[in-house]
């Protein structure tokens, strides 16, 4: 537990960022899912428009510290390439 002043000012800073950075991970998660449904249901066009919109909250994690850099690309590069798939 936490004893000087300081350190329970930073557990409380820690709750509070904690929080942040789960609500933005799920939102996060969610925009992907949107995504992943789109695909699954083989419509090209939903499935860009769910990508372009998820795009930027995904690089929004990077900027923010809750995602990494290379983790969100890998994850772009990969939905881009099966949602230009379905065009085949």
């Amino acid at each position: 537990m936490a004893n000087s002043p300081q350190a329970k000012k930073r557990a409380r800073q820690n709750e509070r960022r904690f929080a942040v950075n789960k609500a933005r991970r799920s939102r996060i998660r969610t925009f992907l899912r949107k995504v992943e449904e789109a695909i699954a249901s083989g419509d090209q066009s939903a499935a860009k428009d769910a990508l372009r919109s998820a795009q930027p909250e995904l690089m929004r994690g990077v900027t923010k510290g809750v995602v990494h850099k290379n983790t969100a690309s890998r994850k772009i590069s990969r939905l881009s390439a099966r949602v230009k798939a379905l065009a085949a």
